[in-house]
């Protein structure tokens, strides 16, 4: 092997991760900030909207408290403008782990976004580069009649369009998008492609919590989301960037620029955060319990996810 060879080989991975992960307001950031304290760990983010700088209010991201009780990394990293998808987080998901690995430390993924994990668990599947124009013609056609691109996906790729709620447009048109451009549909892709990677061993933490309990935390952050300024985030947000960006359709954005815009009254601004976090919160259990293997753990069973990280990371 040459000198060169050696200066450009990529820093190893760790091992072996912890993930914790789980619907929105389960609890994650508590249990993930608790184990990494007493493991000597470091946390990499897992979240599509905490990734962006400036969107505070309704991403729910670590207190500084936690900040400075762990390091945290993948969190404020882009600009809300700047175009970030999967792939650009796996890249940097990884870095941060090669880096945590060099100072030995245990490294923990936390978050909620299933995509994220799955691409950092079991590799990434590309497909076909994204073709804009169809892009667009797929949103017009869908503006005009909301549920046909479900229903058209139905007819050509059933498998995908069984995975994919119907209101997730974004990955509607993605699979639409494969099925034009290739004559295949995307499960196919994905079939053939089987997501083999295996870059290192995980234990998958997945909190847990009783449905009444979640949807009375889940009420309550809404509820917080609105007494810590989320309307005041996005009218100053407004002033320095388009508000039809993808990073300002996250729950609570997309509700408080409906507000701005006239279409929301503000005295129900908290309900329809909270009725679209459930929502959501609903899709990602869903998601959990068919794309991963995961160990439920209880929201309050710290010792216990403690005694089962330790036993992990020791290898047995």
């Amino acid at each position: 092997m040459s000198r060169s060879d050696v200066c450009t080989a990529p820093p190893p991975l760790p091992a072996r991760i912890i993930v914790v992960c789980g619907p929105t307001a389960s609890g994650k950031t508590d249990l993930a900030v608790e184990l990494a304290s007493r493991i000597g760990g470091e946390i990499v983010g897992a979240d599509s909207r905490q990734v962006y700088r400036y969107m505070d209010a309704g991403t729910a991201k670590p207190s500084a408290e936690a900040r400075a009780r762990v390091p945290h990394h993948v969190v404020d990293v882009v600009e809300p403008d700047q175009p970030f998808d999967v792939a650009d987080w796996r890249e940097v998901a990884l870095a941060a782990l090669a880096e945590i690995a060099a100072r030995g430390h245990a490294a923990i993924v936390c978050g909620g976004t299933g995509l994220y994990l799955r691409s950092l668990l079991q590799g990434l599947f590309a497909g076909p580069p994204s073709d804009e124009g169809l892009r667009k013609a797929l949103a017009v056609e869908e503006a005009a009649q909301p549920g046909s691109l479900h229903a058209r996906l139905a007819a050509v790729d059933p498998v995908s369009a069984a995975r994919i709620h119907p209101h997730d447009t974004v990955r509607v048109v993605r699979a639409l998008e494969v099925y034009e451009s290739t004559g295949e549909p995307l499960s196919v892709w994905h079939q053939r492609h089987r997501l083999a990677e295996r870059p290192f061993d995980a234990l998958v933490l997945e909190v847990v919590r009783p449905a009444d309990e979640l949807i009375a935390r889940i009420g309550a952050r809404a509820q917080a989301m609105v007494e810590l300024g989320i309307l005041a985030e996005v009218r100053e947000l407004g002033v320095r960037y388009d508000l039809d960006l993808k990073a300002f359709s996250a729950i609570g954005y997309r509700e408080a620029r409906d507000c701005l815009r006239g279409r929301l009254a503000e005295a129900d601004l908290p309900a329809r955060i909270a009725q679209a976090t459930r929502s959501y919160a609903k899709r990602q259990r869903v998601w959990f319990r068919g794309q991963m293997s995961t160990v439920p753990v209880g929201a309050n069973a710290g010792a216990q996810a403690l005694a089962r990280v330790v036993e992990f990371l020791a290898g047995h």
